[in-house]
């Protein structure tokens, strides 16, 4: 795995960060980075936020617009007249609320073509055992799966890996403390206003708050 040419899916959040500063610090050699724009109220920080990384990783940054995406589904995340959920508790409900259809899937298979086109060999996710609970394409058996398909969609066998697939957010934040992520300048929040909300399931989780 060392040195190995890789792409990393970047949205700017603490997952994907810490996933990206984990596979540096184990030798792979990150060329490039996507971050996608499917018109969620929160893509004009997330591009901020990886567009910094990238700058200060000194890897190449691409915004590919996918508002096609976004428009499939009247979506919290995205329907600016639909308030993004404040949950009392984590649940399949509220997941399925803000879900996008396929979003990571296609996210990865966009990132195989780069990949194999520029002979990288892995594609870096940010994913955790807290929202694999309720979201199924953050999970390592997501993982498994789609390597399985792409040992056929792809000539090169491209490989996704997930730093943090078996880290609960606590986890995760410990890590970004100690490869000296600037946290505050990251970007977890459903919303896109110029401070995160707090509120929605994603800053919760971030904050390590107990419902």
């Amino acid at each position: 795995m060392k040195n190995a040419k890789s792409i990393v899916l970047l949205s700017g959040g603490l997952d994907s960060s810490v996933s990206l500063a984990l596979a540096l610090r184990k030798g792979l050699k990150v060329k490039s980075a996507l971050t996608f724009d499917y018109g969620q109220k929160s893509a004009g920080q997330e591009i901020r936020a990886a567009r910094m990384l990238s700058r200060k990783y000194r890897i190449n940054h691409k915004v590919f617009n996918l508002k096609w995406l976004g428009k499939l589904v009247s979506n919290p995340l995205i329907d600016k007249t639909k308030p993004v959920p404040h949950p009392s508790e984590y649940s399949k409900i509220t997941s399925k609320s803000v879900w996008i259809p396929n979003r990571n899937a296609l996210f990865i298979n966009i990132a195989a073509s780069f990949a194999e086109a520029l002979g990288y060999q892995y594609i870096i996710t940010g994913f955790n055992k807290e929202e694999a609970v309720n979201f199924p394409d953050n999970s390592i058996p997501f993982i498994n799966a789609i390597n399985k398909t792409l040992h056929y969609s792809t000539l090169k066998s491209i490989t996704v890996i997930s730093p943090t697939a078996k880290m609960d957010k606590k986890q995760i934040i410990m890590q970004g403390k100690k490869l000296g992520l600037p946290l505050d300048k990251l970007w977890s929040c459903y919303e896109g206003g110029k401070q995160p909300c707090g509120l929605c399931e994603s800053c919760r989780r971030r904050s390590n708050l107990s419902f």
